[in-house]
């Protein structure tokens, strides 16, 4: 199924699209509010996508390249992943390329998926964001997502122990 808005299209993760997703996971900036530290193989996130799309397959995920309605540029990816079917839940995660940054694309993406997963019955997502990520946390606010948790140390990345904010959203 591909998710239209406005300007951007969003459909379901492929193999092909791992070469454009890995100058996201390079990209040092991009990568700075996430998990893991950048990515400087191509061959590892080629392996990465390759295992979401059996995610997908499985019915444990979903990922969604976003590209511009107009140019087809690729812009990002949204994802749900640790889908609950018993309690109809699952985390939304987005990441937009710093070219996209300050255009409402992300909103704009993450919008049509809140849409999605009210129709495919889903009633609840969390969000769980690096604390300092202002642009993610303002996003999530504005959609109405409301600051639920707090993490303590919960990620080790660059030597250090990073907080999460978490987020929920009831559909």
């Amino acid at each position: 199924m591909i998710l239209e808005t406005e300007r951007l299209s969003l459909s379901p993760l492929k193999p092909e699209d791992a070469p454009l997703i890995y100058p996201f996971f390079s990209d040092a900036e991009v990568m700075s509010n996430l998990d893991q530290e950048p990515i400087e193989d191509p061959d590892e996130v080629t392996s990465r996508v390759a295992a979401q799309v059996d995610e997908m397959t499985a019915g444990a995920a979903e990922y969604w390249a976003v590209r511009h309605t107009t140019s087809g540029a690729f812009l990002g990816y949204c994802e749900f992943i640790d889908i609950d079917k018993r309690h109809d839940r699952a985390e939304i995660r987005f990441v937009i390329a710093r070219d996209g940054w300050g255009h409402g694309f992300g909103g704009e993406a993450v919008s049509a998926l809140l849409a999605h997963a009210a129709a495919g019955g889903l009633k609840s997502l969390v969000a769980s964001i690096h604390v300092g990520d202002n642009r993610a946390e303002r996003l999530l606010e504005k959609l109405g997502f409301k600051a639920e948790g707090y993490l303590k140390g919960a990620v080790h990345r660059d030597g250090e122990r990073r907080d999460r904010r978490l987020y929920g959203l009831v559909l």
